[in-house]
């Protein structure tokens, strides 16, 4: 019986020796860092298998389990994607997964892009989970609070983080709030002889100055082309307008007989704004539709080289024309 008892009492001195080594001994990896996915319904067991599939040899399952009741952590360890390095310890380990210290990832809505390309990029995500994948673009904005708002331009172009199982519904709700408040900083920030009468009409006007020139020093210049034109009452004659009413047929080309061909989104043969913005324009584009460069200008055209060349009459647009569209400078 003594001899039983001190066998016992030295097996159990030998594994709490070891017990201790291992809860801060430093994990071996083959790697620097491997990602850990701990996902919804995961228990312990599952966790540590996940571990020993990523190259994790330390230590027996039961002094895992162990030292997660020892720091009591066991229900208490949190969903997502965690960033494991060479060398972290066994608590260390565990102590992250009950923080949930996560790896936050980036979602970057482009400036320009339209609903389609939004869409398509968040389709195309594997950390976002899909809820949308079905639902129309109504069904969408519905779904957001916002039935019956024409989606477009509704969301601001900005880099997004989040983890892993965030929703492609709450990603776009946090644009579109973003948007929200953008867009009334830009209508409270605003001109008091612009042309326009809702924060609406500002938004539409900044996706067109968004589609016309990714030259931030240009932005405030063509809206002021477009603000000169809407008081005078001149057509915006603005080809991303009517590239967004051609759809689906648009190939990349533009034709004299699209520039005639009436839709309610082609400037060329109507007057004002289009209906709905056509892309998703950014703060600087918010801001240049607010607060256009005053002047006498009514025109540009493409350098070919992403900046344009401004004119004041017709006739000094046509010259320009000719030189950098038709290649017969004089």
């Amino acid at each position: 019986m003594a001899l039983s008892l001190l066998v016992a009492v030295a097996l159990g001195g030998w594994f709490w020796q070891r017990y201790e080594g291992f809860a801060n001994a430093p994990i071996a990896l083959a790697e620097s860092e491997r990602i850990l996915v701990v996902e919804s319904g995961d228990g312990f067991q599952d966790i540590l298998d996940k571990l020993r599939e990523l190259g994790v040899e330390e230590g027996h399952d039961l002094e895992w389990k162990a030292l997660a009741h020892e720091m009591k952590v066991v229900s208490r360890l949190q969903v997502g994607d965690y960033s494991i390095r060479h060398g972290i310890t066994p608590a260390e380990l565990l102590r992250k997964l009950e923080r949930g210290d996560v790896i936050h990832y980036r979602f970057t809505l482009v400036e320009g892009w339209n609903l389609r390309d939004l869409r398509a990029a968040l389709a195309r995500d594997e950390r976002i989970r899909q809820t949308l994948a079905d639902a129309s673009d109504a069904e969408m904005m519905a779904a957001l609070g916002r039935e019956g708002v024409h989606p477009e331009g509704r969301f601001l172009p900005e880099t997004y983080h989040f983890t892993r199982g965030m929703s492609d519904l709450d990603l776009l709700r946090r644009a579109m709030l973003a948007m929200d408040s953008a867009l009334a900083d830009a209508w409270d920030d605003r001109l008091d002889d612009l042309p326009l009468e809702t924060p609406d009409q500002l938004l539409t006007l900044a996706s067109i100055i968004e589609k016309e020139t990714g030259k931030a020093s240009e932005r405030p210049e063509i809206a002021g082309v477009f603000v000169r034109r809407l008081k005078l009452g001149m057509r915006l004659q603005t080809d991303p307008t009517v590239i967004y009413g051609m759809g689906s047929a648009y190939d990349g080309n533009i034709r004299r007989r699209d520039l005639t061909t009436d839709t309610p989104y082609n400037t060329y043969t109507r007057g004002g704004l289009p209906p709905t913005p056509i892309a998703m324009p950014g703060r600087a584009a918010l801001a240049a539709a607010a607060n256009p460069l005053p002047g006498n200008t009514l025109y540009f055209v493409s350098r070919g080289d992403g900046s344009h060349v401004f004119s004041a009459t017709l006739a000094e647009h046509n010259r320009a024309v000719a030189c950098h569209q038709l290649k017969r400078c004089r």
